[in-house]
């Protein structure tokens, strides 16, 4: 298998990077549910602390696609509708533009309640609270990964059909 796409399939790097983001976002979107529930203690510092490490991963790992997907061919998709195509590419640029719009207001909201935050890298803090924008922000969080999901499952549905009902080759070019 190549590292890189052809005109066929993706390549090794896209297809460790498209299933590895899946994964971590199994892990990450209940966890973030479940620390929502959570009463204030030193149990839900520590998950949130987890929450945010495994957010910022995906949030690196999405700059990485991006990245990755400038400088590579997409395999064609010629045995597909025009409609199709442009769906597709409005559906995946959706997954990262909702994936960048939840790790920032996720960062927003704690910088905002004057928390510090790892970025694992290094750390940040700012000295300016907004408790009521903090709120908005951990709103649009949660907001995002709802849509988050609502995207998987329109992306998923879209997978299932051309496997299925179009039989072509679509999901064996990412396995």
């Amino acid at each position: 298998m190549k590292l890189k796409n052809d005109n066929t399939a993706y390549g090794l790097i896209a297809r460790i990077l498209h299933w590895f983001t899946f994964l971590i976002l199994l892990i990450q979107l209940p966890l973030g549910m479940y620390l929502d529930n959570l009463e204030f203690s030193e149990f839900k510092l520590t998950v949130e602390n987890i929450h945010i490490i495994i957010g910022l991963s995906i949030f690196y790992i999405t700059l990485l696609r991006l990245l990755w997907k400038t400088y590579n061919v997409q395999p064609s998709s010629s045995s597909i509708s025009k409609f199709q195509i442009i769906a597709g590419k409005a559906t995946h640029w959706l997954f990262y533009i909702t994936l960048l719009a939840i790790t920032v207001s996720g960062i927003l909201k704690l910088l905002l309640s004057g928390e510090e935050v790892n970025f694992i890298f290094f750390q940040k803090s700012i000295d300016y609270f907004n408790y009521d924008l903090a709120d908005q922000f951990h709103v649009m969080h949660a907001l995002s990964a709802y849509f988050l999901l609502i995207i998987f499952t329109i992306h998923l549905g879209a997978v299932v059909y051309h496997h299925i009902f179009q039989k072509d080759p679509i999901l064996k070019r990412m396995l």
